[in-house]
């Protein structure tokens, strides 16, 4: 049992997750967009995968809720 409580606590683990949890940003981010029917180009589909800061995905994810196209999640402000 010790070794599983030590893996959940490892850094390689908790890289994993956090390496899942900004894949699922960027997911969402782009579902959004084409859940609102919005055409979502590939240089975005990219670009929003690409990034690994959670912050900035989250700013995107809250950006495509009223976004009228793919580069109002860009514009800052």
């Amino acid at each position: 049992m010790t070794a599983i409580h030590y893996f959940f606590r490892h850094p390689v683990a908790e890289q994993v997750r956090e390496e899942g949890r900004v894949e699922g940003s960027a997911e969402m981010t782009l579902n959004i967009l084409e859940w609102r029917g919005i055409p979502v180009p590939d240089a975005v589909r990219q670009r929003v995968p690409a990034c690994a800061d959670r912050e900035q995905l989250k700013a995107w994810a809250r950006r495509a809720v009223h976004a009228a196209n793919t580069e109002d999640l860009f514009v800052e402000g």
